[in-house]
């Protein structure tokens, strides 16, 4: 049974924790990134439970760290041009109404964006969010998302190299495994679910590894070759025949064979494959 929408909130922060409970010291089961939206679908003290409306994550999140907005207002913003998209790790808006900056981590979508030519010959970025008018460094942002190719693959995800693990990471501080798929195929345009397990129902087979490409999403699991994507707890992606770029500790380029990923520091196995889907 689905559950009732009471209300709407949008993302007007850098990034929200999602947590399991409604507590400050609840697991972090992913994050919200600005410009999201989602439905509020129940309230306590101080904390709203959401669906996040992107890849529908369910969890609670601190009712100060969203903007509650109408129904009329959700729907006039999801109607809005939003394809424009922070590409590098992280970028800085800066906001006139509350005349101060704004770090904007990668896949933050941008609504009504457009880039003014200035007088001195420089180029600035400007969007408007219900209102709420920012400009940003245009060298940051693609207006459109870009082909998946592999030069444009490896443009966006080279800068994220080393940074750590988070577990429910969404942004250049700390990612956790299929949230680095998720924001770097959401770059690109593609939709996913939040975790590895939701992912890999996704997206078309790839049935051999020499036959993958770079962008492809290859699934792991600890145990065997299961045809099933039940015991999946690991994604990464293809970054070239034979080399794997995931988060695991870290984001870091890895080896990879049809055995599985070959560990950069032991030189043994870490995951077995499950399966390769493309998007």
């Amino acid at each position: 049974m689905l559950a009732q929408i009471i209300s709407y909130a949008l993302v007007l922060h850098s990034v929200v924790p999602v947590r399991s409970a409604p507590s400050e010291g609840a697991e972090q089961e992913t994050q919200l990134l600005f410009g999201e939206t989602c439905v509020v679908t129940e309230e306590v003290p101080s904390w709203y439970k959401i669906t996040n409306d992107y890849d529908g994550q369910v969890g609670w999140v601190d009712s100060q760290m969203v903007l509650k907005i109408s129904e009329e207002e959700y729907q006039k913003y999801l109607a809005t041009d939003r394809s424009a998209v922070v590409y590098v790790p992280m970028s800085v808006a800066y906001s006139f109404d509350a005349d101060q900056t704004i770090p904007l981590t990668a896949a933050s979508h941008l609504s009504n964006y457009k880039v003014r030519e200035m007088p001195d010959g420089s180029r600035l970025g400007t969007f408007e969010v219900l209102g709420r008018r920012y400009t940003i460094d245009p060298s940051t942002v693609w207006e459109h998302p870009k082909e998946l190719n592999c030069e444009n693959f490896r443009e966006v995800v080279m800068p994220f190299l080393n940074i750590p693990y988070l577990w429910g990471g969404k942004n250049c501080m700390g990612l956790d495994c299929s949230g680095f798929a998720g924001v770097v195929l959401n770059i690109f345009g593609k939709s996913l679910l939040r975790n590895a397990r939701e992912q890999a129902t996704q997206g078309k087979e790839v049935k051999r590894l020499k036959d993958a490409q770079c962008g492809d999403l290859v699934f792991f699991n600890h145990v065997s070759k299961s045809p099933e994507y039940t015991n999946i707890t690991h994604v990464g992606i293809i970054l070239e025949p034979g080399k794997l770029i995931h988060c695991s500790g870290r984001v870091k380029i890895e080896t990879i064979t049809e055995d599985g990923i070959i560990s950069s520091v032991t030189g043994n196995k870490t995951h077995d494959i499950a399966v390769i889907k493309r998007f």
